[in-house]
């Protein structure tokens, strides 16, 4: 938590990049509900309803950058050094990172759902699945950050880690039902997308939230969402968060 307190500081005396980590998402939701999303047909749904969870779910991915960017910039700094001498759990640094990086995650969700209401976005299934479906984002968000950590421990400065940070994601993210239903895909196409976590992610928001939706998939995790989330975010993090602690105590012992 003293790690985390530390980064949270630091953030906030730097307000210019908490501004611009606002306006990405914000300009996301404008030119997709009123630019593409008239070029964008979804029969049978309103398409402003339908492209909102895509949002949330793009956001909470591309969460990857600034934790990659950071830990990159430590590394850079000699922060890592640092904090090798001191008598706490190396865990703690990667540890530190993530939960004030979510807390900014947070932010940009409550911003992106003010501006959602705003374009004609709402939730139609109660309180409880409301706050359900915030957290499926965070925790969605809690596992994109573990593999931010393990690209910023990996690559060799800040610069390089912005860019190893984002550019995989697109592909990831547009291959997925975040803004068209994967039956209009390729027949092999469809199937990746119907088996991308990030489809998983956005059909189970939408399933909590009450947005309308097109699901005429047989594959499991569409017929699943909020369970194949789960069980992505859980396999995520698993696997990238002891990763991401391997990488970082080869680093402090070098």
């Amino acid at each position: 938590m003293i790690i985390a307190w530390r980064n949270i500081r630091g953030s906030l005396r730097v307000p210019d990049t908490q501004i611009y980590m606002f306006i990405q998402p914000i300009m996301f939701v404008l030119l997709f509900a009123y630019v593409f999303g008239g070029a964008i047909p979804v029969e049978g749904v309103n398409y402003r309803e339908f492209l909102m969870a895509g949002i949330f779910v793009q956001t909470m991915a591309f969460a990857v950058a600034p934790a990659s960017v950071g830990l990159s910039d430590d590394m850079h700094k000699g922060l890592i050094d640092r904090f090798r001498s001191l008598p706490m759990a190396r865990s703690s640094v990667i540890a530190g990172r993530v939960v004030s990086d979510l807390c900014s995650q947070l932010v940009v969700l409550v911003i992106m759902m003010i501006c959602g209401v705003i374009v004609g976005w709402g939730v139609h299934n109660g309180v409880g699945p409301f706050l359900a479906g915030v957290g499926l984002m965070l925790l969605f968000a809690f596992a994109m950050l573990w593999v931010g950590a393990v690209i910023g421990l990996s690559v060799g400065n800040p610069q390089v880690a912005a860019s190893a940070g984002l550019i995989w994601l697109f592909p990831v993210v547009f291959l997925s039902n975040a803004f068209v239903p994967p039956e209009t895909m390729p027949a092999l196409v469809q199937t990746i997308a119907e088996w991308n976590p990030i489809s998983s992610m956005v059909a189970g928001a939408r399933e909590l939230f009450g947005n309308e939706s097109i699901i005429v998939s047989d594959a499991w995790p569409m017929q699943n969402p909020v369970a194949a989330a789960l069980i992505w975010c859980l396999l995520i993090t698993v696997v990238f968060a002891p990763l991401a602690v391997r990488k970082y105590k080869a680093a402090a012992s070098k």
